[in-house]
């Protein structure tokens, strides 16, 4: 753990280990518990459901109405039933497809298109492609549904802005400049969405979903290039993962830096269990950070749970306390180019798969 104003050092006593439902074998510090120690993750890999192909992936996103869960594929969108592990259909046409956005009362879901520069719309229902709109902006990456307004936003990665749509109509509504590259967003009880700026150091914004105004600017100190972002309503707090294996927690009505937590390498994906407190970083080295509030402005860094290489991005159910995950085998890294200066392992064809993570207890 990174020692910052806030940071606990709290030991995992018989109390906090009571109100989890776990046993306990000792009394351990786990706020500097490295991964490998003795101390047990509060989860383990329950299964791992094969999703194929040799396209890459980017989010995912739980349909907890439907038990599904939507995986972008670059080119088409898997749905895999999460009851039976197998993939019930597939959306095509997406390109450079990475989040989708649910509409439950409206019966429709969004999904970004990077390379399209447009968003696709289909039935919830039927999972059929309903329409494809175009965006004011250039890769649209995260995208985001407000219930209180109906709309949708998209987070435009390389022009550095946000577009608006109304949910129904699907006409453009506004186009809001942002002061870097977002990242993941996350909207509170007051329709307010906070949205990560992929700087160094990183940055974090607020937007009002019903004026479309940013209404607060904050720096990220110690935090670079910040990507999952997860909300703990209750307590105002923001979890924000960063490249420096960094968690960010920041107060969320002001902007204050709370605490700064060590977490695993190339993070990306963030979730927050509110009914445990618990807060999870899932992370390209290979594991999933776990991290307990045990107050607004004290947290302690759990054992984390070994995953595997790439299984950077994650969905969270709620109810069953599921995470899910992503990764595959891959191959050798190609040589830089002008065109791919930063290039990515193959995937090797036919490896690509779910991971299933449950709690312990």
């Amino acid at each position: 753990m990174i020692a910052t104003e806030g940071v606990s050092t709290i030991t995992r006593n018989a109390r906090y280990v009571a109100a989890l439902g776990l046993a306990m074998a000792s009394t351990v510090d786990l706020a500097v518990t490295p991964a490998g120690s003795a101390a047990e993750p509060l989860y383990r890999i329950a299964a791992q459901w094969p999703v194929g192909g040799t396209t890459g992936w980017d989010c995912l996103t739980f349909d907890a109405v439907r038990s599904r869960l939507f995986v972008t594929r670059a080119d088409h969108i898997d749905v895999v039933d999460t009851r039976s592990g197998q993939i019930s259909a597939t959306i095509a046409g997406t390109a450079g497809v990475h989040a989708v956005a649910l509409a439950p009362e409206l019966h429709r879901g969004y999904a970004s298109n990077g390379k399209a520069n447009s968003v696709t719309v289909f039935d919830l229902d039927t999972l059929q492609v309903l329409r494809e709109v175009p965006v004011s902006g250039v890769n649209p990456d995260e995208i985001v549904y407000v219930p209180g307004t109906q709309q949708i936003l998209t987070m435009n990665g390389r022009s550095n802005n946000a577009t608006v749509l109304d949910a129904n109509t699907l006409a453009t509504v506004a186009t809001i400049a942002l002061p870097g590259k977002p990242e993941f967003a996350v909207e509170d009880r007051h329709g307010n969405l906070f949205v990560n700026i992929e700087t160094e150091p990183g940055g974090l914004i607020r937007i009002d979903s019903k004026t479309l105004k940013i209404t607060a600017t904050w720096m990220l100190t110690g935090c670079n290039s910040p990507s999952g972002i997860a909300l703990d309503a209750r307590h105002s707090r923001l979890f924000s993962s960063c490249d420096d294996k960094v968690l960010a927690v920041t107060d969320a009505t002001n902007g204050r830096a709370v605490a700064r937590i060590s977490i695993g390498d190339h993070p990306d994906g963030a979730a927050f269990d509110s009914t445990r407190q618990l807060i999870f970083s899932s992370n390209g080295d290979g594991s999933l950070s776990i991290v307990h509030e045990d107050g607004p402005n004290h947290y302690s860094a759990l054992a984390p749970l070994l995953t595997q290489r790439g299984a950077r991005t994650l969905a969270f159910d709620a109810a069953t306390r599921r995470i899910y995950s992503i990764t595959a085998d891959f191959g050798p890294t190609s040589a830089p180019t002008a065109a791919q200066p930063r290039p990515r392992p193959a995937i090797l064809p036919g490896t690509a798969r779910v991971l299933v993570m449950e709690a312990v207890q």
